[in-house]
């Protein structure tokens, strides 16, 4: 059986990404090596790695930092417009919306321009 793991973001900056999502989550990464963080979750790891690492394990223009135009990273959160509020210096792409399958959800930009949705189910 396969397992999904983490996700990985490769940034030119670890400290600034890292403290952007400890903000967003309120979680504290783990710090192994000063080019490398990990946000472990029950649902997975958010993994944060340094290019200058990446082009040194796979070789240089495999990974290209801020370059990100088609994933989204995903947080289910107990209250969309409570994080809205709290995280109001972020970038934000949409305000808080219903979405036409029933999620409140919020968007936001990462310092590197990943697009990062916090999202609240519809309560049953």
């Amino acid at each position: 059986m396969t397992t999904f793991a983490s996700v990985r973001i490769v940034t030119q900056d670890v400290d600034r990404l890292t403290a952007f999502y400890e903000q967003v989550t309120g979680l504290t990464a783990s710090r192994p090596a000063p080019v490398f963080a990990e946000f472990r979750t029950t649902a997975g790891t958010l993994a944060i790695s340094s290019s200058q690492l990446t082009d040194q394990l796979y070789g240089a223009d495999v990974v290209r930092p801020a370059a990100n135009h088609s994933a989204f990273l995903e947080f289910q959160v107990p209250d969309v417009d409570a994080e809205f509020a709290r995280l109001h210096d972020l970038e934000f792409v949409q305000p808080p919306t219903t979405m036409p399958w029933g999620n409140r959800s919020v968007l936001l930009r990462d310092p590197d321009g990943n697009l990062v949705n916090l999202f609240t189910p519809p309560a049953n």
